[in-house]
Parts: C-alpha cells; sequence; structure tokens
C-alpha cells in the first residue's frame, strides 16, 4: 500500500467514524399517508398528502427531538383507492414494515377494516372516516379527527328543517360505509324534527345514472333530496335532478362539500346543494388564512375539504412524538388524551374513543359554484 493509499484509506475511516455518531444522533420517523390516489376522489386522497406533506416540512424545519435524538419525519404515501381490500392490505404493509403512524384512511368503508388492522400490529391511525363504527370498536390506537355522522347528519337535518323550512324530504344513499351511515344519521334526526322521509332510495359507488331512482323521487313531491356519498357522483346527480325537472335542494355532508361539486356540476350548484362538513370556517380561523396562502403557494391549488386537518393532526402527532420522548405509538396515543393542539382548523381534544371533543360543523352552500359558509353549530 501506497502512502497516498494509506492517508486516503485513514481519511475515510476518519470520516465514517465522524458521520457515525451524526447519524446515531438523529431518529427517522415513518408516518404513513393513505387514500384514494386513483379514480374518481383522487383529488381529495392528493389533496390530504399534500397537508401531510407541509406538516413534515414544518416539523423537520423545528428539529425537535426525542430522548436526546433529533426527529427526522419522512412521508410515506399508498393508494387504498378507497376499496377496503386494497386498504387492509395497505395497513398490512404499513404494519410490516414498522410504520407506527398512519394518517387517513380518507373512506369509511376502508377505515373500519383497516383499523383492526393497525389495532393488531400496534400502528396509530388517525382518520377522517365519519362512521360512527371507525371508533365504537374501543381501539386505542385509533383517532378521528373531525365530526362524526352523527354530528354531521344531525346539523344538517336542523337546518333542513329550520332554515330552509322545508317539509318533504327524500334520501339516497350510495350504499359505501360512509354514505350509509351518513344518510341513516341525516334520516334519524329528520324524522325527529317532524321532517317527512317520503321516499328513500340507494345506488352505488359507481353509478353515473341516477334518473329511475330520481324518477321515483320526483313522484313524491321532495323539496329536498339528501345524497349519502362524494361529489363525483353528486354533481352528475344535480344535473339529472335538473333535467327531470326535479325542482328540489340536494344536501349532503363533508364530501359535497367540495371545490369539485363546482367544478363539475357548475353553475347547477348555485343556492341549490347545502352540505355540512365538521370544522369551523378555515378564513375565520387563526392560522386559515395563512395557511391557505402558503398551501397554495406549495401545491399551486387551494386546499380541499380535509388538507387542513390532515396538517394539524401530523402536527399534533410529531409534538406528542417529542414530549414522550420517543416514536411509541400506545406512549403518543395516550399524550394525545390527554392533551390539547391548537391547529389551523380548531382546537384538538380526544375522548376516551378517540373522537374528537366539540367537534363543530359548518353548513355551506355554493355561489359562484363557490363554497360559501353559512352557518356553524
Amino acid at each position: 500500500m501506497t502512502a497516498t493509499t494509506r492517508l486516503a484509506s485513514l481519511l475515510a475511516v476518519a470520516a465514517a467514524a465522524a458521520a457515525g455518531p451524526v447519524h446515531a444522533q438523529e431518529l427517522t420517523v415513518p408516518i404513513g399517508h393513505t387514500g384514494p390516489l386513483s379514480g374518481a376522489n383522487a383529488f381529495a386522497g392528493k389533496d390530504n398528502e399534500n397537508g401531510m406533506r407541509l406538516a413534515i416540512e414544518d416539523l423537520n424545519a423545528r428539529q425537535l427531538k426525542a430522548g436526546g435524538r433529533t426527529l427526522k419525519f419522512v412521508l410515506r404515501s399508498e393508494d387504498d383507492q378507497c376499496d377496503a381490500k386494497t386498504g387492509v392490505a395497505v395497513a398490512q404493509k404499513f404494519v410490516d414494515d414498522n410504520v407506527k403512524f398512519v394518517v387517513g384512511p380518507y373512506c369509511s368503508g376502508v377505515a373500519i377494516p383497516a383499523s383492526r388492522v393497525y389495532s393488531d400490529g400496534g400502528t396509530l391511525m388517525s382518520t377522517v372516516g365519519t362512521n360512527p363504527k371507525i371508533t365504537a370498536a374501543g381501539y386505542t390506537n385509533v383517532f378521528r379527527i373531525i365530526a362524526s355522522d352523527a354530528q354531521i347528519g344531525a346539523s344538517m337535518a336542523g337546518y333542513a328543517a329550520k332554515v330552509l323550512k322545508v317539509k318533504n324530504v327524500g334520501i339516497i344513499d350510495d350504499r359505501s360505509a360512509f354514505g350509509q351511515g351518513l344518510a341513516d344519521e341525516f334520516g334519524k334526526e329528520a324524522k325527529k324534527l317532524g321532517l317527512n322521509v317520503v321516499g328513500q332510495e340507494f345506488t352505488t359507488e359507481k353509478s353515473v345514472d341516477f334518473n329511475a331512482i330520481l324518477t321515483r323521487l320526483k313522484a313524491k313531491n321532495p323539496e329536498a333530496v339528501f345524497f349519502g356519498g362524494y361529489a363525483p357522483q353528486g354533481a352528475p346527480m344535480l344535473r339529472q335532478m335538473k333535467q327531470l325537472g326535479l325542482d328540489a335542494k340536494l344536501l349532503g355532508g363533508d364530501t359535497l362539500c367540495s371545490p369539485e361539486m363546482g367544478k363539475i356540476g357548475g353553475s347547477a350548484v348555485n343556492d341549490t346543494v347545502f352540505c355540512a362538513q365538521g370544522g369551523a370556517v378555515l378564513d375565520k380561523t387563526p392560522g386559515g388564512p395563512s395557511f391557505k396562502t402558503r398551501f397554495k403557494q406549495k401545491f399551486n391549488a387551494d386546499p380541499d375539504v380535509y388538507a387542513p386537518y390532515y396538517y394539524d393532526q401530523t402536527l399534533f402527532l410529531g409534538e406528542a412524538i417529542a414530549r414522550v420522548g420517543a416514536a411509541d405509538p400506545e406512549k403518543v396515543a395516550a399524550d394525545l388524551r390527554r392533551s390539547s393542539y391548537k391547529g389551523v382548523a380548531g382546537t384538538y381534544t380526544y375522548d376516551d374513543k378517540g373522537n374528537l371533543k366539540n367537534a363543530p360543523t359548518t353548513v355551506f352552500t355554493f355561489k359562484g359554484e363557490k363554497l360559501t359558509p353559512l352557518a356553524t353549530y
């Protein structure tokens, strides 16, 4: 070995020795995102993912520490296609890959079966799935970061009865866990409030032709039709209502409170679509306007329904990991239940089942094809 080669070897060893302790002082924490990144609801999945990207960027800039090591957060994102079988496979993949924190799923029909996989695998799940069954199972690792169907459905029924002053309503659901659950909650509260449910129909998540069920409802003269389903179907349904001469308001939950309704439905949505969404109006929360500005600058798009909630919960998780001093989902779950976090979309505190406490809901309509808030409950 020449002197030059020996020197190079010694320098390499010295560099490795120097780099070792630095690397050891860093703790990498993957946070998973599961949602529809393909198909009709891909717009929502990508929006949610972008909310997390922004949060992880902010967490890493703060250089939080746990157990004396700097936390480095990385995003792992998977497409669950809003499909239960695919979502369970994604959940198992995250568990097998030792991803201990997941934000999602977006769809209740995925969240319900996936929650068992995450519970068995020791992964903490934070979902916007609104079906009450998700938290009713009693898993200590599951959190719902917005209002449930019971709250959203009740708010919409109350607004229909007390503000819109309708008497006769029809109900349609898409048979998904989300759509059916939300429609059931709306129907229960509507009947309590004295509304007359003149007809109840159902479709599927993939249907594009609603003429038959709308024709049956039209014969019963509803003043409003509640749809438990998603915007990519809600907008075409509204157009078909107009074509059939069914002059009724279209009511729905948070998934109709999406810019996609305006993009697909055009002017037909104006002052005709009314929807209830968990959370307060982002423009009126202390951090809401600045979040919207940063999001637009980063992704060249306005945030959709849930990006701010995915952003907030990711930050809440990061801070909890730092507080407990370890990326331990059991300790973090306990911390989330006893802590409070003030985010851009509101304040997050959870009950013993993982439901968001004092979850507000806001009723919106569309004006100029844009979401316009009407009232917060």
